[in-house]
């Protein structure tokens, strides 16, 4: 089958890649749809040195095989953390942090940038049949901006800025203004602004501060930029990951008290849920066909992704 490979140096689309097996605790999915994120485009830049395989995390698809006879030929989308479910992380609810973890597309595991891919099937989720695959895909990065309200209080009285105007910023902002906080997003580009201003306020630059700054930038300058827009005793949430390292005035932090906290991967069910209950704004995906991969990495679309469906 045809994929889109890492070698630990360059992503290159081979055509020589075998349809994988599924072991005795996985599935085996078609892949509808996958969408690109900006981790991806990270790892080819080095963000995961160590990384060979299948790239690509979000993903639809339609399961072939599986120790769940319930879920073949069901609509499905994934977590992409498997733990050993051995070690401490594992056995006190933190599998998301197992040492030894397989993450889709980024540590140990091929992920969906091809026509099948297998998972462990309790990492697994039915999508409702209201959920067109299109917006399915959306499914995995809600659920990183769903991981915020868990880590951390959002009060409906608060002030939060969010940094950022890409797609993870725009799925962040929608889950924090329906606490009923005042969100304001700050960002680079005028048009993509343009798409949040129905929830909430936009800006090119601030003076002001707030209680809670999520750095969603995907850059080094995000976190420079949090420091200076967040209050004494506030917080400040890390949602980027990027290749290379940044430099921050810890002193600052220290004098004034401010907590930082590290947000990655959420909770997939209500991720599942939102979308079924169309609360949500979610920008159209501009698909590719895989053959196509240049042309969708370097795509100036909101969101882009690749079709596998059979036209």
């Amino acid at each position: 089958m045809q994929g889109l490979y890492f070698d630990g140096r360059q992503a290159m689309l081979r055509d020589d890649l075998p349809v994988p097996e599924p072991q005795v605790h996985e599935s085996l999915v078609r892949i509808s749809l996958a969408a690109i994120c900006n981790t991806d485009r990270e790892i080819m830049k080095g963000y995961k040195p160590d990384f060979t395989g299948i790239l690509g995390h979000e993903f639809v698809g339609v399961v072939e095989k599986s120790n769940d006879p319930a879920l073949i030929g069901r609509r499905v989308v994934g977590e992409i953390n498997e733990g050993c479910g051995e070690c401490l992380y594992c056995k006190t609810g933190r599998e998301h942090h197992c040492e030894s973890r397989k993450c889709i597309g980024i540590a140990r595991k091929d992920g969906c940038f091809a026509p099948f891919m297998t998972t462990a099937t309790r990492l697994l989720h039915a999508v409702p049949d209201n959920v067109p695959d299109e917006q399915a895909v959306f499914a995995e990065p809600l659920a990183a901006a769903l991981q915020i309200p868990e880590m951390v209080q959002i009060r409906p009285s608060e002030e939060i800025c969010v940094i950022g105007d890409g797609r993870l910023s725009f799925l962040i902002a929608q889950v924090l203004a329906l606490t009923g906080a005042e969100v304001t997003v700050l960002g680079k580009h005028e048009d993509k602004l343009r798409r949040f201003q129905s929830f909430a306020k936009t800006a090119t630059a601030c003076d002001r501060r707030f209680e809670v700054v999520v750095d969603a930038a995907g850059s080094p300058s995000g976190i420079e930029a949090a420091m200076k827009l967040v209050r004494s005793r506030g917080t400040i949430v890390l949602k980027s990951t990027y290749a290379g390292n940044t430099e921050t005035n810890l002193s600052s932090i220290v004098v004034n008290e401010v907590s930082i906290v590290g947000s990655r991967c959420g909770p997939f069910e209500p991720a599942v849920r939102l979308l079924s209950r169309g609360l949500l704004e979610l920008p159209p995906v501009e698909l590719h066909p895989i053959t196509d991969w240049e042309k969708a990495f370097a795509s100036r679309a909101f969101k882009a992704g690749f079709d596998f469906r059979e036209k």
